[in-house]
């Protein structure tokens, strides 16, 4: 934009100081003019306003227009804005489907943070929206005096098994009951839409009533097209629960198999599939990923990892989170018995590997958080090989014995961080569709070079409810607790979604994780007291 383009939208803001890319700044604009003010010739935000990725100097802030704008951002430490700053953000135009982001930098660490989105209008630049109100709160610096007390949920799997939206349930109220708990954040451990289910008008509960979904056309069919992928987050977008928690928490995304198709992999095979017109699965992780990429409130690489996922988010001094991708570097799904470390049984893959050890080993916070989109120890199954062995979709291999397949990566992992004494490291997940806690013995494992660890998982967060599955004993995994319903594909219900909530105190630096159900009701907790040296 040049100058003269710059303030003319400065004017139309109100004047003020206004950031623009690179820093510059334009001082004393004049008086906003009259404005066009009815609603009809607005542009509008139908799917809401998201933050995330926070870290102490900043944030991710995302919306979606419904015509070609132009995001503009304002933020202040109190709500009644005073002292606001202005931020232009970039063009919403249709090749990313009218979304885009600003990485908000510069913010003063562990401030509240209030915001509002406001969209130009590309056709009549006197055209604004009305303001889009927001909030976050940043973790505190490192390093700080003053350390408050941390929180935060996780949870994963939204909308899979036909489980829509139904309003005369109250939605995708799960989401709700998390933002009722105040947390920091929100990390939402994978599984964000159901790419691969449709989502029916009507489903008969056992009772014989009817679950009603609202319906699109995009959700009515497996996703093949960019637009059916982008259309799912679209949906989950129409429930009111979500838009306002994703108004007032920041949240933490990472991606599992749905956002593109059930359990995918190298030796994904579509051909027998009669739901998909479009069977190259190549194909299909394109779209998947662009589509993901574009709805997730997520940080973006350079062009050198422009689809990198994995990533970490220092949280100030109580805790680092290491996203990582459980996904994207994976060999084929197989039986899962390779007897060394190759391309056909990786896992998160050597330079994931890599990386993760070389952030844990530089990690100054006291916890250290694995945010792993499957979990280590359970047997999920993906059919059957052509010699009619059971194929693996995640990490065990229901071989209690020494390591094989993808358990010799994890047992690599585990092992360097025994071998340089790192403490105080915690693993969430979700993916199985029910809650557990799981404590990792070496005293009980086959595979016994490693520091005992927790590992949690909860979900789902609104789908279809199962398990709990069968436990690999090659790392020496004992259930401590597990609920699910039993049965597969359960109804949302109090007893078939869970999340999970973490706190951490600054005084004793204790966190104690509560495994919660629908209602936030306390299924489980436990603290674990941090460890020095």
């Amino acid at each position: 934009m040049d100058r003269r383009r710059f303030l003319h939208a400065s004017t139309l803001l109100g004047g003020g100081t206004l950031l623009a890319p690179h820093g510059l700044r334009a001082q004393g604009t004049p008086q906003a003019p009259a404005l066009i003010t009815r609603d009809a010739m607005r542009p509008q935000m139908p799917h809401g306003i998201q933050s995330g990725d926070p870290i102490a100097d900043g944030a991710i802030i995302w919306t979606r227009a419904d015509r070609p704008a132009r995001l503009w951002l304002e933020w202040s430490t109190t709500a009644s804005f005073a002292n606001t700053q202005r931020v232009r953000g970039p063009h919403l135009l249709e090749d990313s489907d009218f979304t885009g982001r600003v990485d908000l930098r510069g913010l003063p660490a562990g401030q509240e943070i209030f915001y509002r989105v406001i969209l130009q209008d590309l056709r009549n630049e006197r055209v604004l929206s009305e303001p889009m109100p927001g909030h976050l709160r940043l973790p505190d610096a490192f390093g700080s005096r003053s350390v408050r007390d941390l929180r935060f949920a996780w949870s994963g799997d939204t909308c899979g098994q036909g489980w829509g939206i139904n309003e005369a349930w109250g939605g995708m109220k799960i989401y709700e009951q998390i933002r009722r708990i105040n947390p920091d954040f929100f990390l939402h451990s994978g599984d964000t839409i159901y790419a691969d289910s449709p989502i029916p008008a009507e489903i008969t509960l056992p009772d014989g009533s009817l679950w009603r979904n609202l319906v699109t056309e995009q959700t009515s069919k497996v996703a093949e097209t960019l637009d059916e992928y982008r259309g799912r987050y679209r949906y989950n977008l129409m429930d009111a629960n979500v838009r306002r928690l994703s108004a007032q928490v920041p949240q933490i995304w990472q991606w599992d198999d749905h956002e593109v198709t059930n359990n995918y992999s190298d030796s994904k095979d579509l051909s027998g599939d009669a739901r998909y017109t479009e069977k190259n699965v190549p194909l299909l992780v394109a779209r998947g990923t662009k589509a993901f990429q574009e709805y997730a409130p997520m940080r973006r690489f350079g062009d050198a990892e422009s689809e990198r996922i994995y990533r970490h988010l220092p949280q100030g001094p109580l805790l680092d989170v290491f996203v990582v991708d459980m996904r994207s570097y994976r060999g084929p799904n197989s039986a899962n018995l390779q007897t060394e470390e190759n391309a056909a049984s990786a896992f998160l893959g050597r330079p994931q590997i890599g990386w993760l050890l070389d952030g844990l080993k530089r990690s100054k916070a006291v916890w250290k958080v694995i945010a792993a989109d499957m979990p280590i120890g359970l047997h999920v199954n993906d059919g059957k090989d052509a010699e009619g062995r059971d194929k693996w979709e995640a990490i065990a291999n229901g071989d209690d014995g020494a390591p094989r397949g993808r358990e010799l990566e994890i047992a690599r992992l585990l092992s360097e961080i025994k071998r340089h004494r790192l403490h105080n490291i915690v693993w969430l997940t979700a993916d199985v569709h029910y809650t557990a806690a799981h404590f990792f013995d070496p005293a009980q494992a086959k595979h016994t070079d490693f520091l005992p660890f927790w590992e949690f998982v909860s979900g789902p967060l609104h789908a279809g409810g199962f398990g709990p599955n069968k436990a690999d004993g090659t790392f020496g995994m004992q259930v401590v607790y597990q609920k699910g319903p039993g049965v597969a594909n359960a109804a949302p219900a109090v007893d078939t979604q869970f999340f999970g909530q973490v706190d951490i105190d600054a005084k004793t630096r204790a966190m104690t994780v509560t495994l919660k159900d629908l209602a936030g009701t306390a299924l489980f907790s436990k603290t674990l007291a941090p460890r020095r040296g």
